[in-house]
This record gives structure tokens, sequence and C-alpha cells, in this order.
């Protein structure tokens, strides 16, 4: 087992690279991580496995106690149970002990949504004269298409792209399989990469990986967060968007535009509909601003 700064220093890099949170935020995440492990360190406690719920509830206890505010102790136990979820997710932990504790709604935040005409400026900003531009483009459609976390943007294999049928088939969390469409866009953007791009980024190499990166590897989720951020500059777009953006546009446009709940958990991958029923708030958002906007009464 991992040192409980070992520990830590992996979560914070899953969520930069993965989450593409900002500095500020991670700075918050390291502190909360830290004053946790301080509170074991007090109550001899080296090893993440002999953790368990209790002993999170008195962390909790404690820093209200020590006149921690609500909100912020909220955000602690937003940073734990992040915490916790990655530690199983990544097979360190075989049981999560902190979802059994309770969030409160205050802490709750509806995330970021870039609205369609955002989302087509960032998708025409790559040169597709270039084969990086026609791999860049690709990737920025199929993220959005499918409502792909980046991770899974990057492990696409040859294998699991069905251009004929318009569909790619994902493995998320817990090795999850799941098939989604991608739409037109998506196949055309693909197959200009397949035929007209990647053969020359490959050079002489060969790769089972879809989107390939420099001498025929892979791309990283940190090189897709470093060219996306250069194409949010030259967009002029202010909003904070990260990779994760796309997904939560893809869940907010497919049920802004009609779609069911249960369809859209599917495709993202959801084991459970409460976690897609965030999107739902987005959605209802839209459609009061719409009825406000429109109707006579509104």
């Amino acid at each position: 087992m991992s040192s409980l700064d070992d520990l830590s220093d992996k979560y914070l890099n899953f969520l930069i690279f993965e989450k593409g949170l900002s500095k500020k935020t991670i700075a918050s995440y390291s502190s909360d991580l830290a004053r946790f492990f301080e509170f074991l360190k007090n109550k001899s406690v080296s090893n993440i496995v002999d953790t368990d719920t209790p002993l999170i509830l008195k962390h909790l206890i404690s820093l209200r106690n020590e006149g921690l505010s609500p909100k912020s102790s909220a955000r602690h136990l937003v940073t734990l149970r992040g915490f916790y979820k990655f530690l199983v997710q990544e097979k360190i932990l075989e049981y999560d002990p902190a979802r059994l504790i309770d969030l409160p709604k205050s802490g709750l935040k509806l995330p970021d949504v870039l609205s369609p005409e955002e989302v087509n400026l960032i998708l025409n900003m790559p040169d597709t004269t270039t084969a990086r531009g026609k791999r860049n483009a690709a990737m920025l459609e199929v993220i959005y298409a499918a409502g792909l976390r980046v991770s899974e943007l990057v492990n696409l294999k040859m294998l699991d792209v069905n251009l004929e049928a318009c569909f790619v088939r994902v493995f998320g969390k817990g090795s999850r399989e799941r098939v989604v469409p991608i739409g037109l866009y998506a196949k055309e953007k693909i197959d200009d990469y397949i035929h007209h791009a990647r053969p020359l980024l490959l050079k002489n190499s060969i790769s089972r990986y879809l989107f390939i990166a420099r001498a025929g590897k892979p791309m990283t989720r940190q090189g897709f967060w470093k060219l996306l951020k250069q194409y949010i500059q030259q967009a002029g777009i202010k909003k904070k968007i990260t990779p994760h953006s796309f997904r939560h546009s893809f869940a907010s446009h497919l049920l802004e535009g009609g779609a069911d709940l249960r369809s859209v958990q599917i495709m993202l991958g959801h084991v459970d509909i409460a976690t897609t029923q965030i999107y739902t708030h987005v959605a209802r958002d839209h459609l009061k601003h719409m009825h406000e906007k429109f109707h006579p009464r509104g």
C-alpha cells in the first residue's frame, strides 16, 4: 500500500489532468487532504485501509468543533468522498467508507455547461489542413458526440470504433463496457483522420490506439488538456472549460432536446440514475429561460 502522501499525489494529479480543476481548487483539495491525514496521524492511523466511516465522521465532527463553516465542511466532505471514490476506482480500496455520509445540498454545485454555439466554436478551431489538426478535430468531435470522459477518449482502440454503424465501444469506470452512438459529424472527422492523418503520425510504427501522439504513442490526458486550452484561448471564450465540460454539455444538450433521462444515463455509463439527474436541473433552467423569453406571459 502506498503512503498517504503518495495516494494524495495520485488523486490530485487525477483532478488536474482528468477533471481539469483550477489551481485554486486543487490547492483547497490538497489542504483538505493534508488536514485529514494529520487527523489520521493523531489517531495513529498510517494505512488508508484502516480508515472507516466512523473515523471519517469523527474527523468531520472535529472540524465542526474547530469552528469550520458549514460551507467549508461540505467542501471538505466533497474532497474526501472524491478521494475515496478514486481509491476504489483505482482498486486501491475494495470499499468506499465515505459513500454512506450524506452531502449537504448546500455543498452541491451544478456542472458548468457550454452552449451549442460555444461547442461549435471550439470544434471549429483545429487546422484540419495538418495531420495533428485532423486528429485534434476528431478528438473534440468524439468527446462531445459520445459524452466521454477524457480517459475514455484517449484509451479508445481502433477496434472500438465502428464507423459503418456510427458507434464507439467504451470501457468506463470499473471496466464497465458501453456502446455509444457518435453521429455523422464525428464519423466524418474520424474517417478523415484515420485515412489522411493517422498514418502520417504513426510513421513506421504500429499502434492499437485510435488517437496517436508522437512516435506512435497514444495521446495522453495531459496532452489533450493542453491542446484544448489552446483552442479555448483561440476561440476567445472566457468561461471556465475543462475536458469534462464536454461531457456535461453532452448530457444537458440531449435533455434540452427532449431525450429521456434513462437513455442519457446509459450513454454516460452511470450505474445510478441519481447521478444523471443533476443534469435535469440544468435542463430545467434552460426551459425556464425559454419560457420567460418566448411565452406571452413569461
